[in-house]
Formats: structure tokens, C-alpha cells, sequence
């Protein structure tokens, strides 16, 4: 890791992102203490080279406190070359494909509300995926071996253990958004309750534990205040509606939510389910919130479907435009994205605590598999990630922990292989499916799931 943070070099996997990449250009633009080079690269070249420039208009932004330079390049060799970080954040295949991955499987009655973790959804995107990364980490190991990566990209838990598996020794980790979201929930259910305004997520602490989009609070506090018996006696009072500021408006955005699933499994395992509603109803068993669109419904969350990703991706690409001509300008206002604070801890400029995804080699998690990949509490500081030590996880929360473990392992060996049986099998043990179809149905829908993703997996 070089020391001079002027001049340090991103790469960044996925350049052509429209709308990710722009979040992370506007962060980068207002940290005064960080400049240097970022280096797009995607698939779709034209898409990489219109943020080059949207990148460069950011970085003449008079109000641009750091000045970073942005250049479209055509390899992952030309991206990775010298480069202190490394980026990633790419669809797998295209919005076609997940429309397979979510809605094929609802002509069985088995319906997803995300679909690209967990259930079968997140399955078929992982064979996707997994040889795309085992491209991407030995580019990595070749041309930028010593080079921290940042991951984005679902199914999270898959792309880490294929980085590693692919590259030992590399110097990965992931990052996810969901436990921050339910951080800011208890902020504000502590300043209502305790009558204390603007209580901010980070001055919490949490002690994070499990997997990606399945993960935990087994420890949560404000001070000297535990904040368990608050959120306890909260949920007492609001366990129909939800949770009260959302409650109303829930049904008005397919990202937005009740809070009423973490509620349920507070009731259930006495601690804090620390992600969105529409991913922890995906680790759980099928008949419990994903019944049926009624469920959902009663549940206050909701399905996605893929139709709406794609309306949003045509908005999305007219803003594009927007901004490559000039006729419309990003704000320069920070989003507070938790990778640049990590890339600035990396740099040795300030330490950082933050949620990751990384392999349980140090036994964070002492009860789980020690090459499951994990989410707990790191403390990063200069050139350094160090899981922090997040305890057992609770007997009951592992038990519904462990398929999905297991079957990122069924998943990955599937990909690697190229062993369809091993699909099958994972399907079967997935809480969503299981003692819901017959190994006939199983099948069926694998193989008419595999054959629409044909075009980036071969199985």
C-alpha cells in the first residue's frame, strides 16, 4: 500500500455502473485528503467510457474538493495494472436473466422477493458469477496482487469464498448496506423513545454476526444504554403496523418495508435480524413469509419484480445521457458511502470500525465453518483489515444458518465442476423449497432456470 494518498490508483470492475458508480465518483469528489486515478472497466465499453467523462465533469466541479482522473480502459489487465484498490460492482448477465431467476420458479408457487442471495434465484446468479470472479481474481493475482478489493456485487457470500478459493491470498473484502439501514431504525426508535433528537447510527454499537443479508445484532447499545429492552417493548406496541414511520408508506417503493419481519424473528430468537425484510424472508422457511403475494402483503414488504428493475435501468440510462451532455449535473453532496471511509482507514487516515464480509479464517465467528464467509464488526487501519471477534452464534440462528452455508458450498463446487446434480441438491436443501416441491419439480425447474441462463453458464 503506497503512503502517498494523492496519488493513489482505483480500479474499478463494472465502470459503466448508471448509478452505483455515481455515488461512489460523488463521495470520492468531496474527501480532500484522497486524489489519484481511477481506472473504468466494463464489458460494455461505451457505458465505462461515458462515466469517464461524467467522472472527469465531476472532478472540474468547482465545489470538488479531491481531484480524480478517469480513464476508460479496454481489459481488466489495463484496469488492475498498479492499483492500490480494486472495485467491483457488475450485473451478472442482464436483467433477461433475473427475470428468470425470480419469476420461473413462482409457476411452482415458490416466490422470491429479492432473488439474487438467496433461494433459487441467487443460485442460478451465482453460476453466473462465480466464473466471472475466478476471472477477475487472477487477473488480480497477476497484475495487482498486493491490491485491496472491494466487493459489491450478489450474491456477496459466493463472490468472497470464489476470490479466495481463486486467490488465496488475496486481500478481499465485502460490503453491504442492509445492517447500516438497520442501524438507522434503531437510531430513530431510540430518539423517539427516549425523547434524545438526532441520535445517528453511528453512535451505536453493534456487535454484527452471520452471513450476508442474513445477518444479526446479538449486542446493541447507545452509551451506557442497552438498547434490547427498548426495541423489545417498542415492538410490543407496534408489532401490527410496523415500524411507525414507515408503517404508512411501506407499499409505495418495492424497496421499502414495515420492519414487521425483524420484529417476528426478535419475537422468535430474541435478537435483532439486522437486514431488510425482503432479504431475511428469503433465509427462512417458505411458508412463514413467502407463502404467497397475501403473505407478503400481510407482512408489509414486497415482491420485486424484475419489470420494475428494468424501467428503472431506462430511467437510469436517459440520465446517462443527461449528464454525458452536460444537461444535467450530479450534486456534490455525500451519500456517506461506507467504502470511500474504508479506502481513507486502508490509507491511514483515520481507523475505522465497519461490518465486512470476509472468510471466518480467524474463527470470528467461532461456531460456524472456517471457511464459511461471514459478517462481523472489522477494524480497519493503515493497509490492515482485522475481523473483530463477534462470539458463538446463537444455537437456535445457527440452525437456520447452516443450509444456506452449506449450500453456498453445493453452489460453488456446482459452478466450478460444472455438476448439475450438485444444483439439485441445493435446491432441495433451500428453506424456501424444501417439502414444497418433489425432486421431479426440482429438477424441472433447475433445468429450465440453467437453460435461460445459457448464455454465461454452461452446466
Amino acid at each position: 500500500m503506497r503512503s502517498n494518498t494523492k496519488d493513489i490508483n482505483i480500479a474499478y470492475i463494472g465502470g459503466g455502473s448508471r448509478g452505483w458508480a455515481w455515488t461512489f465518483m460523488t463521495d470520492l469528489s468531496l474527501e480532500k485528503e484522497l486524489s489519484g486515478t481511477i481506472r473504468l472497466y466494463d464489458i460494455d465499453h461505451k457505458a465505462s467510457k461515458v462515466n469517464e467523462k461524467i467522472g472527469n465533469d465531476l472532478s472540474n466541479d468547482k465545489k470538488c474538493l479531491s481531484h480524480f482522473t478517469y480513464k476508460s480502459v479496454n481489459s481488466l489487465k489495463q484496469a488492475l495494472h498498479k492499483a492500490d484498490f480494486v472495485v467491483i460492482s457488475i450485473l451478472p448477465g442482464t436483467f433477461d436473466e433475473m427475470e428468470s431467476d425470480v419469476h420461473a420458479p413462482e409457476k411452482y408457487g415458490i416466490y422470491q422477493s429479492v432473488g439474487d442471495t438467496a433461494g433459487p434465484g441467487g443460485y442460478i446468479r451465482a453460476l453466473r458469477t462465480i466464473p466471472m470472479f475466478i476471472e477477475i481474481a487472477n487477473a488480480i493475482k497477476e497484475y495487482s496482487p498486493d491490491a485491496w478489493v472491494i466487493n459489491y456485487t450478489n450474491p456477496m457470500s459466493l463472490c468472497v469464498k470464489t476470490l479466495y478459493e481463486t486467490f488465496p491470498g488475496i486481500k478481499a473484502f465485502g460490503c453491504c448496506h442492509e445492517v447500516f439501514n438497520t442501524q438507522e431504525v434503531l437510531a430513530s426508535i431510540l430518539s423517539d423513545e427516549l425523547k434524545i433528537p438526532n441520535i445517528k447510527r453511528s453512535d451505536l454499537y453493534t456487535n454484527v454476526i452471520g452471513i450476508n443479508h442474513f445477518t444479526w445484532f446479538t449486542k446493541a447499545s447507545y452509551k451506557d444504554i442497552d438498547i434490547f429492552p427498548i426495541y423489545e417493548k417498542y415492538i410490543d406496541r407496534h408489532f401490527e403496523e410496523g415500524y411507525e414511520f414507515t408503517s404508512d408508506n411501506w407499499m409505495n417503493s418495492y424497496f421499502s418495508c414495515a420492519h414487521r419481519v425483524k420484529f417476528d424473528l426478535f419475537k422468535k430468537y430474541h435478537n435483532i435480524a439486522a437486514a431488510g425484510d425482503r432479504h431475511l424472508a428469503e433465509f427462512m422457511p417458505g411458508d412463514m413469509y413467502l407463502k404467497d403475494p397475501k403473505t407478503v402483503e400481510d407482512w408489509k414488504f414486497t415482491l420485486t419484480p424484475v419489470s420494475y428493475r428494468k424501467d428503472d435501468l431506462k430511467q437510469r440510462l436517459e440520465r446517462s445521457k443527461r449528464l454525458y451532455e452536460n444537461k444535467e449535473k450530479i450534486k456534490l453532496k455525500s451519500t456517506g458511502e461506507e467504502g470511500v471511509k474504508l479506502i481513507k482507514a486502508l490509507c491511514g487516515l483515520e481507523d475505522k470500525v465497519s461490518n465486512v464480509n470476509l472468510p471466518n479464517y480467524a474463527l470470528q465467528i467461532p461456531n460456524l465453518p472456517k471457511d464459511a464467509v461471514v459478517e462481523t464488526n472489522a477494524l480497519f487501519t493503515f493497509d490492515s483489515v482485522a475481523p473483530v471477534y463477534a462470539g458463538e452464534m446463537p444455537e437456535d440462528i445457527k440452525a437456520l444458518t447452516m443450509p444456506h452455508i452449506k449450500n453456498h458450498e453445493r453452489i460453488y463446487k456446482a459452478a466450478v465442476n460444472k455438476d448439475r446434480k450438485l444444483v439439485y441438491e441445493a435446491f432441495r436443501n433451500d428453506p424456501n423449497i424444501n417439502k414444497r416441491l418433489n425432486h421431479k419439480q426440482i429438477k424441472a425447474l433447475v433445468d429450465e432456470m440453467i437453460d435461460n441462463t445459457s448464455r454465461y453458464c454452461q452446466l
